[in-house]
């Protein structure tokens, strides 16, 4: 019997201390809990404070930005209109930056300024208004190979070398004057600064010089001793050719009405011969006083 009360004794202080013990663990869950929420808490007051200090930053900075581009908007003359319930623009513009604010006195100013630094801006460099002989690339040149154009039965295709790394490709219309055995080999003189153009579909890129009639044409005859690559020059007007000639500058139509056998059946510009210096004038056969071109 009393084996049986203590056991039952001994089960009920198990019991209780069961009961004590999960009520303890309870309270330290709760408190446990607590204290978790309180850290988040203060975690997101944290952060929002953080947040909020940022936002001020920026507003700020927009504010200053709006401010500046209110002011330089002003500056140039366009009219600022207020946001209703917003105030004038020009007004929070004049409120935080006094200093720069804009008034037409200053706006005559700075156009005052403006005019003249206009004035004082250096002229620019005048445009070259020469139009004579020595923008032309005129050169000797040698026909190393001639041919019939495959699409026109007036014209020639010649391969001429002007004493660079390739020969030109030049169309003449000297069929009917010239036959083509006089053209092989033959040395000639060249307009080498022509902007190429095409001619029945083959491009041209110079043109031989011809002393010409309306009845007669001689292909013009260089000095001898004269090879490919030779440059032509006329006495009183220094070479000074163009890369390529722009043809609404119409500079070779400007020269040709000048550019003529003399009686000697010398070409000359003006009078002037052309030669190739310390070798010679260049000629035509017969003609006299007829065009080069």
């Amino acid at each position: 019997m009393i084996s049986c009360i203590i056991k039952r004794t001994m089960s009920q202080n198990t019991i209780s201390k069961i009961l004590n013990n999960a009520e303890t663990a309870e309270k330290r869950l709760a408190e446990l809990k607590g204290k978790l929420q309180e850290l988040k808490t203060i975690k997101i007051e944290e952060k929002i404070k953080e947040l909020t200090e940022e936002n001020k930053v920026l507003e700020s900075k927009i504010e200053s930005a709006k401010a500046e581009l209110i002011r330089l908007e002003t500056a140039n003359g366009k009219k600022q209109y207020p946001i209703p319930g917003k105030g004038s623009p020009v007004t929070a513009v004049q409120d935080s930056e006094k200093k720069n604010a804009v008034t037409p006195a200053s706006q005559d100013s700075a156009k005052k300024v403006k005019e003249s630094k206009k004035k004082e801006k250096p002229a620019e460099p005048a445009v070259d208004a020469t139009i004579d002989v020595r923008k032309l690339d005129l050169r000797i040149g040698k026909i190393v190979d001639v041919n019939k154009h495959p699409d026109a039965d007036s014209l020639y295709v010649e391969k001429v070398d002007c004493g660079e790394d390739e020969a030109r490709t030049v169309v003449s219309g000297l069929v009917k004057y010239v036959p083509i055995e006089e053209l092989r080999d033959r040395m000639v003189m060249v307009l080498c600064n022509l902007k190429p153009v095409k001619m029945r579909g083959v491009t041209s890129e110079a043109m031989v010089m011809c002393a010409s009639t309306p009845e007669k044409v001689e292909v013009l005859i260089p000095p001898n001793g004269a090879v490919a690559g030779d440059l032509v020059h006329c006495e009183g007007y220094p070479r000074e050719p163009e890369p390529v000639l722009n043809p609404k500058k119409k500079i070779f139509e400007t020269c040709a009405p000048d550019l003529l056998t003399n009686n000697d059946k010398v070409a000359c510009y003006k009078g002037s011969p052309l030669v190739v210096q310390g070798k010679g004038p260049v000629v035509a056969a017969t003609l006299k006083g007829v065009s080069v071109k």
